[in-house]
């Protein structure tokens, strides 16, 4: 159902839930993992894909994927870029300090649905973050899907998230894993170049592929029209998209795109559908 301006909004939609940060742990040179634990009251409960708000209070409120694990209890993950007044309140806050959390918002990658089959991923920059709980539910459930094929590309070596975890995926659980970067220091051994140039020469039956992909907007345009030209259907193609998501809860009208609400039709949504959107650059 599409978003409507009057839909009604639940009274706690609005109102956060206190969470105590446990940890804050430096990712990169501008990208930390904040663990969050609920002052009072039960752990969010989360779809892999989904997203919250999160108020730094007194600065502002933000909308940040889940990065964490939906198949096991722990604290609740996210994964943060330093890139302005409110994401920088969040991973500066020391251990301890009170943040707000509302949600989860939003629509999920429903992994599940690529049982039996392929699934690729693939991922730009910190949008490995959004895509590591549905990494963490495939691992989980390893048997029950055939080939696992994750393509990352970062800015550069050091730019690299959950690098410990990238081996552990490729060692211990059978996914093939291939990165890249655009700039490559001389004592990079890796590849060079834009990770929508793996999708042509990765290994996968596109026929019976579901393909996650996240980063930005004109990297995800790109590899999805690399995948649809796999073989892989457009409902098969499933992106996520963080476009100016203000509320959360489909009033605000900041994250429109034409019909939709990326925060309530969203964030993940099917190609099939967002291929006449993407594709005009006024929206």
């Amino acid at each position: 159902m599409t978003a409507t301006l009057d839909r009604p909004v639940a009274p706690d939609a609005m109102a956060p839930a206190r969470y105590r940060i446990g940890r804050t742990r430096q990712d990169t040179r501008d990208t930390f993992t904040i663990e969050l634990e609920p002052v009072d009251g039960p752990m969010l409960r989360y779809r892999a894909g989904q997203f919250t708000m999160l108020d730094a209070f007194g600065v502002g409120e933000v909308p940040i994927s889940i990065s964490g694990d939906p198949t096991r209890p722990g604290p609740l993950e996210h994964t943060i870029r330093d890139v302005g007044a409110v994401t920088h309140a969040l991973i500066a806050a020391p251990r301890g300090a009170v943040l707000g959390v509302r949600g989860p918002f939003g629509t999920s990658w429903d992994v599940a649905d690529g049982m039996g089959g392929d699934v690729v991923l693939v991922a730009g920059g910190i949008g490995l973050a959004p895509l590591r709980p549905a990494l963490l539910e495939i691992v989980r459930h390893r048997d029950r899907y055939n080939r696992v094929v994750l393509l990352y590309g970062a800015r550069t070596p050091e730019d690299i998230l959950f690098g410990d975890e990238l081996r552990s995926w490729a060692h211990d659980h059978g996914i093939v894993v291939e990165v890249t970067v655009d700039n490559g220091q001389h004592a990079w051994r890796g590849k060079v170049g834009l990770v929508t140039n793996l999708v042509p020469r990765a290994g996968f039956d596109p026929h019976s592929t579901l393909a996650l992909v996240c980063g930005p907007e004109v990297m995800m345009r790109s590899a999805a029209q690399a995948l649809v030209a796999r073989g892989v259907p457009g409902d098969r193609v499933r992106l996520s998209l963080e476009r100016s998501m203000k509320c959360g809860v489909g009033l605000c009208g900041h994250c429109q795109l034409r019909d939709l609400f990326v925060c309530v039709d969203g964030p993940v949504l099917g190609y099939d559908r967002l291929a006449p959107l993407l594709s005009v650059r006024e929206l």
